[in-house]
Formats: C-alpha cells, structure tokens, sequence
C-alpha cells in the first residue's frame, strides 16, 4: 500500500502518546484513592497531564531510535531501561535534590526528568506555570533531535 514510510513511526508514537495518556489517568485514579488532590484547579490538573504527555511523546520518539538501532525486543528493551533508569532515580522524583550530593545536584537540577516533574507538580499542586519555558524548552528538544533522527534511522534500514 502506498503509504509514507514515516507513517509507521508516527502511529507508533501517537498509540505510545494515548497508552501514556491511559496509563496517567490510571495513576490520577489511584492518586486519588490515597488522598492525592489537584490542589492548584481544573487548569492546573490539565496542564499537568499535558505536560507529562508531552515529555512521554518525547521519550517514545527517543525509544524509536533506540528500538530503530539495536537488534532484538530484548535488546531494545534493555537499551531503554540504561536510558531512562539514570535520568529517573537522578531527578526530583522521588526526593528534593537539595538531599543530593553536590556533584550529582548539578546534574539533578537541569535533567529533563527533574524540569518536567517539578513543572507537573507546580501545576498539579499550585496551578503555577513557573517552570513551564525549561520543561516546553526540553520536551521541545528532545522532539527535534529525535524524530528526525528516528525517521533517518527507519529510511535507513527500509
């Protein structure tokens, strides 16, 4: 069928996007059987998921040059798991990085998992969009580096 080739890429990351966005809802669901509430409104909420939305379409496009470069599900895998399993734990996640070590709070403060988690929890707690230009600025980024780079790499191989 004539299709463009590019359209596989994008079909794949936009079903990743809706998956993400699927997979945020059922975290919001539970966060709210525990007690979590959007204290910052109905706009801050919805700029926070739009927000890590947006960061989660960056890293599918990220993950298709890995998947795109490697050999095998596995190794994809694998190769996926060393990119993000750093970014995650040397973030502010799950502790302030003010409890870091100097070397790694130099790190900490300018990853695009610590921009984009602190922007979500801005909004999704005090409606604020203090942070919003690093983590535009990061997923806006990531996305022109790699969905060029990820439709090269398919061209390449097809």
């Amino acid at each position: 069928m004539p299709v463009a080739r590019t359209a596989v890429l994008a079909g794949r990351t936009v079903a990743d996007l809706a998956r993400n966005i699927a997979i945020i809802g059922l975290v919001i669901a539970v966060g709210y059987l525990v007690g979590f509430r959007f204290t910052g409104g109905a706009a801050g909420a919805a700029g926070c998921v739009a927000v890590v939305a947006a960061f989660g379409l960056a890293l599918s496009w990220i993950f298709a040059v890995v998947a795109l470069t490697v050999r095998g599900a596995e190794a994809a895998q694998t190769a996926g798991f060393v990119v993000i399993f750093p970014l995650v734990f040397a973030s502010s996640v799950f502790v302030p990085v003010s409890t870091f070590r100097d070397w790694l709070q130099t790190f900490a403060t300018i990853s695009p998992v610590t921009v984009t988690a602190d922007t979500a929890r801005s909004l999704a707690l005090f409606g604020t969009t203090a942070p919003l230009g690093a983590a535009a600025a990061w997923t806006g980024g990531l996305l022109a580096v790699f969905i060029p780079l990820s439709v090269w790499r398919y061209r390449r191989m097809s």
